[in-house]
């Protein structure tokens, strides 16, 4: 891929990630610290990123010691980096890049018993109860979760198919049959909103992977549009096109939250929390790890092992030795 020279180096990394699918949220993650790498080292012209692997080093170095930033946060800023330098300059780093890196914390996922989930999705109604359901019955994302299309929930085959998932990979987890009804009802209220957007000249959602121009009809089908959409139409800030895109997670961040207050939790209660409470209740349940693997989508079968190592703490494992002391 030729790249103009006289063209702003961050007009090129947005033209690189949308020819290679990156998703918007990414797009903006990797932006951001791309500006604040080039702000870092005060550079003014494309010369200024020669060196790249001192100039990085540095800049890591300088996020873990000063900006004190967690591991995952220094991992994006140095995979932000590398993209810029292998895909956009197309100079790939030689040396190797030796920064101080933040101390990583091995976290134990948050979960909820049965009890405490059963409370939580009690106090929450509408559509953000509907979504929480199928985010704790499937073990899915949040952003899994809001993207999902009619299409991909088959109620026969009892599953809910995951397109361009966390590592552009898509997967095939459970469909929780209890919420049929439920779902059934909100898409008939879905498909008035769809319609009315037809007759108002718009109805077409985005379609990922230039399937819009292989398929010019699909974009206003039933089938393509988002289970969850936006209560308004929006412009795409990508293409300057406006449609109603599906609803923003924070509308189920919030909800979450007001709902696990109410229930009067002390745990950190988020939406993965939702996720990681069906991995552990399967287990508990007895399916087997690489079923809840495939499940997940986890890449990895170490990833699914952490879900072991809950169902092996407090009333899961070792009894107290002060519950033998009889006092």
């Amino acid at each position: 891929m030729s790249i103009k020279k006289d063209r702003k180096i961050l007009d090129e990394v947005h033209d690189v990630m949308r020819l290679h699918h990156y998703s918007i949220h990414t797009e903006r993650s990797y932006t951001e610290w791309i500006k604040r790498y080039i702000h870092f080292h005060n550079m003014s012209s494309r010369d200024d990123l020669v060196n790249g692997e001192q100039k990085i080093e540095a800049f890591l170095t300088h996020l873990a010691v000063n900006q004190k930033v967690a591991p995952s946060t220094q991992n994006t800023a140095m995979n932000a980096l590398l993209f810029l330098y292998r895909m956009v300059m197309q100079k790939p780093l030689n040396e190797k890049i030796d920064a101080i890196r933040a101390r990583p914390k091995i976290n134990v996922p948050v979960v909820m018993t049965r009890e405490e989930l059963s409370s939580v999705i009690a106090l929450m109604r509408g559509t953000t109860q509907l979504a929480v359901k199928l985010m704790y019955g499937g073990g899915l994302r949040i952003s899994e979760t809001i993207r999902l299309r009619v299409q991909d929930i088959d109620y026969k085959m009892k599953a809910i198919t995951v397109r361009c998932g966390k590592g552009n990979k898509d997967r095939t987890t459970t469909f929780p049959s209890s919420v049929q009804p439920i779902l059934e009802n909100h898409l008939v209220n879905v498909r008035e909103i769809h319609q009315m957007d037809l007759k108002d000249g718009y109805g077409a959602v985005y379609l990922p992977h230039a399937l819009e121009r292989k398929y010019p009809k699909a974009a206003k089908e039933w089938g393509w549009q988002y289970v969850f959409p936006a209560r308004n139409l929006a412009t795409d800030p990508r293409g300057g096109i406006t449609r109603r895109h599906h609803i923003d997670p924070s509308v189920l961040n919030k909800a979450i939250k007001t709902a696990s207050r109410k229930a009067g939790l002390t745990k950190r209660i988020s939406a993965h929390t939702f996720r990681h409470s069906f991995a552990t209740h399967l287990l508990q349940r007895g399916t087997d790890i690489r079923t809840i693997q495939a499940l997940l989508g986890h890449k990895d079968v170490s990833t699914t092992m952490i879900y072991t190592h809950i169902l092996n703490q407090g009333g899961q494992g070792v009894v107290s030795p002060l519950d033998d002391l009889g006092i």
